[in-house]
């Protein structure tokens, strides 16, 4: 992210950079994050709403593109409301959501699953691999990827992830192309259950419970708005996961946002460090928060540091 991950790297920077320009700061922070995040693994989750503009699709490919060239592992999980709905409309076939999750009925799943699968993962892959990055589409039904279980009987056939099985995410983290560059997952948010049904997963609970099983410490969400809005409907650049959980019980943050802010604290409770929620129209954003000491969006961790009792930490 940010170096507000790492206020000693801030630091020694700008004592040595003090009578420098900004365009050298700005480079040399940007290889103290390459060097920072180089070998590691981050877990990126695309919404829906992006994933109708086939231009920012392209746009985000690029970056993710660029962000793997330089050594980091992207596991990728995707959304695809609005195409459901698009086809569902197409269908005739009402819809509805409770506390953000879509009731799922039997007629629904096989819309939902040929969507998903069959539409919206296909195009990432083909932007993928047709940029110069292997990248390998499949769903959490996949080698029993995303086991489940029924969830909330008022939403039919949504799955409550019990168990992530990661072989098939690290055998493709371990593909390379021609130019040893190691492969994406790009995973759909279904789920198998015991009873061999595929299940409707809510992409943000996906992406969530996925980041904890392979330890994954940073995880992004590129969604259609710009983080995460406090009571005074701005945006709040920092929270930890008691506020963010005040938030949850107040009513403050509702809709959408409301499922992604409680995966968001289960992340936060299960290994995952950092957590950001970010725009995705906004251009070459995850360049920016990953590669640049100027923060975007919203940053959650489990404990604030900007609360924390600690010299010369930094949002």
């Amino acid at each position: 992210m940010t170096f507000r991950d790492d206020p000693n790297a801030t630091g020694a920077v700008d004592r040595g950079l003090a009578a420098g320009d900004n365009g050298t700061k700005d480079v040399v922070a940007t290889l103290g994050y390459v060097q920072k995040f180089s070998g590691s693994t981050i877990l990126i989750k695309l919404g829906g709403a992006a994933l109708q503009d086939a231009a920012l699709v392209d746009s985000i490919c690029e970056d993710l593109i660029r962000i793997r060239s330089v050594g980091v592992s992207v596991v990728l999980v995707h959304g695809g409301g609005p195409a459901i709905n698009e086809e569902l409309a197409r269908r005739g076939i009402q819809w509805s959501f409770i506390e953000g999750q879509r009731v799922t009925t039997p007629e629904m799943m096989d819309v939902i699953e040929m969507t998903l699968c069959g539409l919206v993962n296909r195009r990432i892959v083909r932007a993928l691999n047709a940029a110069g990055v292997k990248a390998v589409g499949f769903s959490g039904t996949d080698a029993a990827t995303l086991l489940c279980k029924r969830g909330d009987e008022r939403l039919g056939l949504v799955g409550q992830i019990e168990k992530v099985n990661t072989s098939l995410i690290d055998a493709v983290l371990s593909l390379q192309n021609d130019m040893g560059v190691p492969a994406i997952p790009v995973i759909a948010p279904l789920g198998l259950g015991k009873d061999g049904l595929a299940y409707n997963i809510n992409a943000d609970w996906a992406a969530s419970r996925i980041a904890s099983a392979l330890g994954v410490t940073k995880m992004l969400f590129l969604t259609d708005q710009d983080g995460i809005f406090g009571e005074d409907r701005k945006l709040v650049p920092e929270l930890d996961a008691a506020e963010l959980e005040g938030l949850i019980e107040t009513g403050v943050v509702t809709g959408g946002m409301l499922a992604k802010a409680r995966t968001i604290v289960h992340a936060l409770k299960h290994k995952v460090t950092d957590v950001h929620i970010l725009n995705a129209r906004r251009p070459h954003g995850l360049i920016e928060e990953l590669f640049t000491d100027r923060g975007v969006g919203t940053v959650c961790r489990l404990r604030s540091r900007a609360h924390a009792p600690m010299e010369g930490l930094e949002r």
